[in-house]
Order: C-alpha cells, then sequence, then structure tokens
C-alpha cells in the first residue's frame, strides 16, 4: 500500500518475485530492503537513551526479538489499518473510522498510542476552529512495506479475489527483497543470524 512520491519500491514480475524469499523475521517485503547478514555492521548503542518511545527487547518476554517489540508499538489490528488509511492520505478521525469500521472509542485510544510511540503525528488543517488531521511520521511512512507484504499475502492466502491490484508500469506490482549492500535478491537459504543477545541461539535459550 504505497504513498506515491513518498515510498520508492523495488519491484519485479511474477516470475523474477517468485526466486526471492524473506528470512523470517529478518528483512520485510517492499521498498528497495537491507538484509542484514551481520549484526556487528550495525553499531550498537542505548536506543533508549535516544529515543525513549524504542523498547529494550530483552524487558519482553521470551525471545528478544525486534518483531516482538514492533507488535507491542503497533498493538492491534487496527493500528496498521490506521497506517493503510493515512498512508492514502485519509488522515482525518472521519475518514479513519469509516474506512477501517473501527469503533470510535478504540480508534480515538489507537491513534493517541500512534502518536506517543512517533508512528503519526498531528498537523493542523484548519486554524478557526483549530481542526488536526493525522500525518505519517518517517517511522510511520517505512510501515508501507508492512503492509504492501500483508497485502501481498492476503491476495495469495487470505481472500477470494483481491478487492485491490496495486500496479506498477501498468502491470501487477510484485515486490522482492534486495540487499542494498551486493544488490542481489535475498534468498532464505543465503542469510545467517548473529545474536547479539549470546544467551539466544536458533532453537531458544541457550542452558548454561
Amino acid at each position: 500500500m504505497w504513498d506515491a512520491g513518498v515510498v520508492t519500491v523495488s519491484a519485479s514480475t511474477a516470475s523474477t518475485a517468485s526466486t526471492a524469499s524473506t528470512s523470517a523475521g529478518s528483512t520485510s517485503a517492499g521498498s528497495t530492503s537491507t538484509a542484514s547478514t551481520s549484526a556487528a555492521s550495525t553499531p550498537r548503542t542505548d536506543p533508549t537513551s535516544i529515543d525513549p518511545t524504542r523498547i529494550d527487547p530483552t524487558t519482553l518476554p521470551g525471545r528478544p526479538c525486534s518483531v516482538a517489540a514492533a507488535l507491542e508499538v503497533l498493538g492491534d489490528r487496527w493500528s496498521l489499518l490506521i497506517v493503510r488509511e493515512v498512508l492514502l492520505g485519509n488522515g482525518r478521525f472521519s475518514q479513519i473510522a469509516r474506512n477501517t469500521g473501527a469503533p470510535r472509542d478504540r480508534l480515538a485510544a489507537r491513534l493517541k498510542a500512534l502518536v506517543e510511540a512517533g508512528i503519526l503525528r498531528r498537523q493542523a488543517y484548519q486554524d478557526s476552529p483549530r481542526r488536526e488531521e493525522y500525518r505519517l511520521t518517517d517511522a510511520g511512512r517505512d510501515l508501507a512495506r508492512v503492509t504492501q507484504a500483508l497485502l501481498e499475502w492476503g491476495d495469495r492466502w487470505a481472500v477470494t479475489d483481491p478487492p485491490v491490484r496495486i500496479k506498477h508500469h501498468g502491470h501487477d506490482l510484485e515486490t522482492q527483497v534486495t540487499c542494498r549492500t551486493c544488490g542481489e535478491p535475498v534468498r532464505r537459504e543465503d542469510v545467517t543470524r548473529e545474536y547479539a543477545n549470546t544467551g539466544w541461539d536458533n532453537a531458544g535459550r541457550v542452558a548454561g
């Protein structure tokens, strides 16, 4: 679900896209994506000292994982539907309520939480009386890749017939994950994990 002019996608035809698969939890489909094969390639600082909205993954139950942290931020199904609508240019409360079908009290709570999490921001569109709408932050716009991946998965596995088709230069858009460093499509068998927390491996918590 792309916001034209804001998000650039790496697109391929179905025959090309089908050759690349995403390593679960390590990459996401959509715009030209960086496949990180070494955790050491990213300098590690204390993110909570930079941005208090960030979550220390070691404080979450179970495996320390950015997927778990992302779900803590996004909360429930309404969050991504809100992001979908704002990506489509529908930033006013009435528009979001109409197009998501969310109960208004639940919607108000989720909008407040997404603003506090740094996904959305408020911006005035009228001064007298003052009225505001919601816009995406950089973090919010980055979720376009997530909504596109969910749309493609839903088209393939969840619906009887896709209600919307996304076009790219006249053909159906199908995305693939490409490594920004080497430019190659990312295949699951080529991706390895390097755990920052040495108490875990792929199987789970390491004994001792």
